[in-house]
């Protein structure tokens, strides 16, 4: 086992305030089981699931609700055991109404698990197929399921896998806390990870601003001669794929490319150990793993929440909020999403719900761009974020797309260093909408 002391980055990036002191010292605790769930059909990038559950059905936890729908998808299973109360459009957190079955819990706790695998003789294929039946999926924002990942085109050789322990998200603890409580089952899942792509070399890319879970972690890998520790400069966005890519390897993805067409798979810290329950437990994924956090929270937490859980559930369980929060944030503040709805729902790759005062958020005034370029200095992408935000507002589409309006992840980078205060990623957000939108008639016209 190596460990890299060298503060390895990429061009761009900012460094927000990180406010991680209000739970990074806080053990996880789990929270006690909702009344009622509600699981979204579309929990993950892909078609949604298919419901194979009706009104007035007994479930346990545990049991599967719903059926993945082609290639790119996942399947659902019940958090809690009780009864189908209805599947209907309800709120979700990510600010679009979507079908969800509703679960009333009952008080029993029974629980359907696969058989555990042994992990010293579990294949690669049965590692494949165990992630896919659990229904896991990515654990870093964009929750695309696993199993795809592990399945990669037969032309594509993979001879790398990056663990993405960076948390580069303001206020977000969850991946640290994993690191420090669950190391052994951390580097277990990425060993089963490599083992799925037939890898002989991984790594863990963790930011130097979090030397206890690599210390911890360092000492769990003395005895591992194909896996490192990669430490790496505190920077937003570090733990983007692209980024974390170029920072460990110094290999770029080219733009409209993926990880594995450079030969690397990257997967986050909690999908690794998601892999692990999943693959020696029987566990599938039925529960998040979550920080709540901010200012305007009573009682900040890091929390194991079952899927489905109403966030309100969770904002009571953490004391309520405090009179002076004006915003809550289901996921880190930079790319996380404003809820309007607090019966919306815990999904499986929630990794946080931020309760924000006045003092914390960026409200004030828009002026005219300066042109001074910081945005395109903040940009990791190499973007011009303000000449796209303004193709984006005049809907000059075509511009915007040989421009490379959808090359952008949406970081936030370039609204952050922006001093006039104007909402770049908003604008560009909704202007790659577009051109996606046009993209895909194009091709089915």
């Amino acid at each position: 086992m190596s460990v890299y002391s060298k503060s390895n980055s990429f061009r761009g990036g900012i460094h927000p305030v990180e406010e991680k002191q209000l739970t990074e010292n806080l053990a996880f605790e789990i929270m006690p089981n909702p009344k009622n769930i509600l699981l979204p059909l579309s929990q993950h990038i892909g078609k949604p699931a298919i419901p194979i559950v009706k009104k007035g059905d007994s479930v346990k936890a545990g049991t599967l609700v719903a059926e993945q729908e082609g290639f790119i998808s996942s399947p659902i299973y019940s958090s809690v055991s009780g009864t189908v109360k209805k599947i209907s459009v309800e709120n979700n957190a990510s600010g679009f109404p979507k079908e969800a079955i509703i679960i009333e819990a009952a008080e029993s706790n029974e629980i359907e698990l696969f058989i555990p695998l042994d992990l010293d003789t579990v294949t690669s294929q049965e590692i494949r197929d165990r992630v896919k039946a659990a229904g896991i999926v990515g654990q870093g924002g964009a929750a695309f399921p696993t199993f795809v990942k592990l399945t990669p085109p037969k032309d594509k050789e993979i001879d790398f896998v990056i663990i993405n322990g960076c948390e580069c998200e303001p206020y977000l603890t969850r991946d640290y806390r994993l690191m420090l409580e669950r190391p052994k089952e951390l580097i277990e899942g990425l060993k089963l990870i490599m083992k799925s792509l037939g890898v002989a070399k991984g790594t863990i890319g963790i930011e130097d601003n979090k030397p206890e879970a690599a210390e911890i972690l360092k000492r769990n890998l003395k005895n591992e001669k194909n896996i490192s520790i990669e430490i790496l400069k505190t920077k937003y966005p570090q733990g983007a794929e692209k980024m974390l890519i170029k920072a460990v390897t110094g290999k770029e993805v080219p733009p409209g490319k993926l990880p594995l067409d450079v030969g690397i798979v990257i997967q986050n810290v909690g999908t690794a150990i998601a892999i692990f329950d999943a693959v020696v437990k029987g566990e599938p994924e039925i529960t998040a793993a979550l920080t709540v956090s901010g200012k305007g929270i009573n009682y900040p937490k890091n929390l194991i929440v079952r899927v489905g859980t109403p966030i309100s559930d969770v904002l009571d369980y953490c004391g309520g909020l405090k009179e002076n929060a004006v915003k809550v944030v289901v996921g880190g503040p930079m790319m996380g999403v404003a809820q309007y709805d607090f019966s919306a729902p815990v999904m499986k790759a929630t990794s946080g719900i931020l309760i924000l005062t006045e003092e914390e958020i960026n409200s004030h005034k828009e002026t005219p761009c300066l042109k001074c370029g910081k945005c395109i200095e903040a940009c990791p992408l190499n973007l011009m974020p303000t000449k796209l935000a303004r193709l984006s507002q005049l809907d000059k589409l075509d511009d915007a797309e040989q421009l490379g309006i959808t090359v952008c992840m949406e970081c936030g980078t370039c609204t952050f260093a922006c001093p006039a205060n104007i909402p770049l990623v908003q604008w560009i957000r909704l202007g790659k909408q577009r051109v996606l939108k046009n993209q895909k008639e194009r091709i089915s016209a």
